[in-house]
């Protein structure tokens, strides 16, 4: 999935009729992991989270967030704007994040306390 990070609050868009919606009305509690794509699973690296997911309602908070993917993926530019009742843009909140560093040892992190 894509996102974009403003420091360490995380935003995602998604359609408003999606099962992600669905799930995250029940229970706002999410895991993630951002990394790259490795054939070496010994050269595993990145970051995994347990975090808090929240619509963003405030119009302020929506045009940061909109700013920020923009200029993240400029190529979007060029797709038509759905209706903002079309889609939910949410901020992500980690709680926990792990540094995945598998050249140490296979399934090593090391915990970031925030």
């Amino acid at each position: 999935m894509g996102y974009v990070n403003d420091g360490l609050r995380i935003y995602f868009l998604c359609s408003a009729q999606s099962q992600k919606v669905q799930n995250l009305r029940r229970d706002k509690r999410i895991s993630l992991t951002i990394d790259h794509d490795t054939s070496d699973p010994m050269a595993i690296t990145g970051l995994s989270m347990a975090a808090v997911a929240e619509p963003v309602n405030d119009p302020a908070e929506v045009e940061k967030a909109m700013g920020v993917l923009g200029a993240r993926y400029p190529e979007y530019a060029a797709f038509p704007i759905p209706k903002m009742e079309e889609f939910l843009i949410f901020r992500v909140a980690p709680k926990v994040i792990s540094v995945l560093a598998y050249s140490k040892e296979f399934g090593h992190t090391d915990l970031v306390t925030l």
